[in-house]
């Protein structure tokens, strides 16, 4: 393990990161037994609510499929304490990814490459992921509340029930423009250079075909239970199809 890789996985970070999951774990479970308490109050069914703790449990472990294998793929670059505390609070799969590697490039390294980071550069991508995630926090502190009200409230017209809203639009077009980033730049780096980077690609397409097929049954098959596998099966696919095409290019 190099010199960075040391640093990055000092045992004062996996101290300082230990101590915020605890804490964490700790505020969570209060807030379960005060949940569960208050639901026997109010006169709610026992058996209903250890069948609900039991099965959020269970339905909470395969999204988390997806959140490892990101935590797998920043540990290699950005440590494994970091990549924990980003990925087990507020921090999302898709955005945490897309923001190392924005953030890395405008440090002026060529992305997160092992071999061109060093402590400065770590300090800097870590600033901004943090610094980005925290805008969904103090959202919900000053517009929380006005939000939920809004959820609350009947629609004016009810022929619009079922129409999706601003946030729904604004949603996909913000996905619709960050895979057209990522894919453009996919492409700029393929083919002005000869087709010698085209593995991202490659990965991307393959990613994008499980995805799809997942969809599709999804959507029109009804099989709804898929849902929760999607994610992390298209990148897995997309890890193996990267593997071997390596291996074969």
């Amino acid at each position: 393990m190099n010199t960075y890789l040391s640093s990055v996985n000092a045992p004062v970070f996996y101290l300082i990161v230990a101590g915020v999951m605890t804490f964490i774990t700790m505020m969570c479970l209060l807030f379960l037994v005060k949940s569960y308490r208050t639901g026997i109050q109010i006169g709610m069914d026992e058996a209903i609510l250890k069948k609900t703790i039991v099965s959020s449990a269970m339905f909470t472990l395969l999204p988390s499929i997806s959140i490892l294998l990101g935590v797998i793929a920043l540990s290699g670059t950005l440590g494994v304490p970091f990549a924990w505390l980003r990925l087990s609070v507020i921090g999302s799969l898709q955005y945490e990814l897309n923001v190392a590697e924005i953030a890395a490039q405008s440090a002026g390294l060529s992305g997160l490459n092992l071999a061109e980071l060093n402590m400065s550069s770590f300090v800097t991508i870590a600033l901004v992921m943090t610094f980005g995630i925290l805008g969904g926090i103090i959202c919900c502190i000053f517009f929380l509340k006005g939000y939920s009200k809004k959820l609350q409230s009947k629609p004016k017209n009810e022929n619009t029930d079922n129409k999706p809203g601003f946030g729904a639009h604004a949603t996909t077009a913000m996905f619709v423009g960050l895979c057209a980033a990522f894919i453009g730049s996919y492409i700029g780096k393929c083919f002005p250079q000869g087709g010698s980077d085209v593995m991202p690609l490659l990965v991307a397409l393959a990613s994008a075909l499980v995805m799809g097929i997942f969809e599709f049954l999804i959507q029109k098959k009804k099989v709804a239970s898929l849902e929760n596998f999607s994610l992390a099966a298209s990148m897995l696919a997309a890890m193996a199809f990267a593997v071997i095409a390596n291996s074969l290019m």
